[in-house]
């Protein structure tokens, strides 16, 4: 889609240029292929951290969660400022092609570091490491990410585009993340002689840092470098007010206090706390309740890459259909019964055992089940994800109309605030919840109570029932559709339009 770009409006960036280049399926990709530095940071938090730090390292399950937890409320102190300088940097690369472009070493080199620890250190120290790690990588990674996040509401105002946009994004986080997951079980974390459980293979970790790291690196350029032909088009700032701090705290607050961001924020609050909890235990659960081996669970991994697929075809189809909140708040409760129905049906005795296998083929009956229920899962919550951070996206407009500024930085980067925070909350919860079941830590899958291990499902799915059921809740208040928003760019159309005749009136 091309757009036309109203003469002085505060959307259109330098308008001598006239229409922006077409945002074809080349940019999208390009745009979205960043994405893949968020997607691996992203599992590697929630998907190993927690295991690696507790079972590998040997710390205390509950300290190790405390302290990702305590990092992540510090980190997100920066965020709001990074969102804030992103919007209002001036620069002939414009305001957030610097900031990608400067994100890409440090975020290598910090997450490098977290996979590989010194050795010989006692407790305490192992424990602030991590903490000052994990802060530096979240802070890195969101000079990227914000920006980059940003720049989904500028590449396009329209209503159905947005989700096509914001679908690359998620597919490439997604198959970033996920086929680096699936070489760490099927590639790095094998059973050794000095590793025979290959959960716990330190060597594999390690090396799982150095290619994450090349991958995030290369991720970040390619994206900043196939979005770069953009920058003149893409809004600038506004003119410098001279703002002191007290007055620029004030601009953010009535900027952050809009309803509908109000409305997404507290969504994404009560999502992110179930989605830490959840991804941190999703190993626990796969080695220990369904005492799968790490092949057979990489093999469940497997099922992302069509859920993500699959979801970034539908969540478009579904926004010219049915509306982004209606259709994204029916897929996520939608995602979570489904997500639930294995633990439920094992737990009442109508699931096979996990011994039990297919034939004489070697292949437990469970896992065709799990990956058929996975897949499903993942379309609906990952088509869900998108069409939420697509209203997040329409918010921009609605909040300059308001205003008279546009704050995409700044929102995005509060929205990565709130959810890291409450993330590594999830982290400190499903610590928690391990602790309260009183799960030992370095046991071989066999050495678990059989009590212990269905308790952990017992507390599991009621916490994520309540998360996400108060998620939902906040989502009904929500009141942008596609018809206000396109009443809206209309409004600021014609305000721009007016704003530049009142400047060429007065040209002599």
């Amino acid at each position: 889609m091309t757009e036309a770009v109203a003469p002085g409006s505060a959307m259109s960036g330098l308008t001598a240029l006239g229409p922006r280049p077409r945002i074809g399926l080349g940019t999208k990709a390009l745009y979205g292929f960043g994405s893949i530095a968020f997607g691996i940071k992203d599992n590697g938090f929630r998907v190993f951290l927690l295991l690696f730090y507790n079972q590998v390292i040997g710390l205390p399950a509950s300290t190790v969660a405390i302290a990702i937890g305590v990092a992540t409320f510090v980190d997100c102190l920066i965020d709001p400022w990074i969102g804030q300088l992103s919007d209002n940097l001036r620069s002939r690369w414009g305001r957030r092609h610097p900031f990608m472009y400067g994100s890409a070493i440090p975020v290598a080199l910090s997450f490098l570091l977290l996979w590989n620890p010194p050795t010989g250190w006692s407790d305490p120290a192992l424990i602030a490491y991590l903490a000052v790690v994990v802060v530096v990588v979240r802070t890195f990674i969101v000079l990227y990410e914000i920006p980059s996040s940003a720049m989904s509401a500028e590449l396009s105002t329209d209503y159905n585009e947005r989700s096509a946009i914001l679908g690359w994004r998620y597919f490439f986080a997604w198959w970033g993340g996920l086929t680096l997951t699936v070489i760490m079980f099927f590639v790095f974390l094998q059973p050794t002689a000095e590793y025979p459980i290959g959960q716990l293979n330190r060597d594999g970790y390690a090396l799982y840092g150095y290619v994450g790291a090349g991958l995030m690196f290369v991720s970040i350029l390619v994206s900043a470098a196939g979005t770069h032909r953009f920058i003149p088009w893409l809004p600038q700032p506004a003119p410098d007010r001279g703002l002191t701090f007290v007055q620029t705290l004030k601009e953010m607050g009535s900027t952050l206090s809009i309803r509908p961001f109000l409305v997404i924020t507290g969504v994404g609050l009560f999502a992110a706390v179930a989605q830490g909890v959840s991804f941190s235990l999703a190993f626990y659960f796969s080695t220990y309740f369904w005492e799968l081996s790490s092949t057979w669970t990489g093999v469940l991994v497997l099922d992302s890459y069509i859920s993500s697929a699959v979801a970034l075809i539908a969540a478009p189809m579904l926004t010219k259909r049915s509306g982004k909140k209606k259709a994204g708040a029916v897929l996520l409760a939608a995602s979570v019964v489904i997500g639930f129905l294995p633990l439920v049906l094992r737990l009442i005795g109508f699931f096979p055992d996990n011994g039990d296998m297919i034939g004489d083929t070697g292949i437990p009956q469970i896992v065709p089940w799990l990956f058929l229920d996975g897949v499903v899962r993942g379309i609906l919550g990952i088509t869900a994800a998108i069409l939420i951070t697509a209203m997040l996206a329409d918010v921009v407009e609605y909040s300059e109309e308001r205003t008279g500024r546009r704050n995409e930085g700044l929102f995005f980067a509060f929205t990565s605030l709130v959810q890291k925070a409450v993330s590594g909350i999830g982290v400190m919860v499903a610590g928690l919840i391990l602790t309260i079941v009183a799960f030992p830590m370095g046991a071989k899958p066999s050495e678990v109570p059989q009590e212990v291990v269905t308790n952990l499902a017992l507390v599991y799915i009621p916490v994520i029932m309540v998360l996400y059921g108060a998620a939902l809740g906040v989502m009904t208040f929500y009141n942008i559709t596609r018809e206000s928003h396109q009443e809206t760019l209309r409004t600021l159309a014609a305000k721009a339009q007016a704003a530049e005749d009142v400047v060429t009136s007065q040209i002599p």
